[in-house]
């Protein structure tokens, strides 16, 4: 598991499946932040966060 913490792929996909997994949770309950964009651009960095945790060497 440590070595994982060693990639980079696998430090860019949890540093961008927290900053959606905050624009989705903001989307859903703050009604400042309920704008369409924060919804897709939450959907588009979860779906790069996994596929940059998920790139193997």
């Amino acid at each position: 598991m440590l070595e994982k913490f060693n990639q980079l792929s696998f430090v860019i996909g949890v540093f961008f499946i927290i900053v959606s997994l905050i624009l989705l949770i903001g989307f859903l309950t703050s009604s400042a932040l309920h704008h369409n964009i924060n919804l897709y651009t939450g959907i588009g960095m979860i779906v790069f966060g996994l596929v940059m945790i998920n790139l193997k060497d």
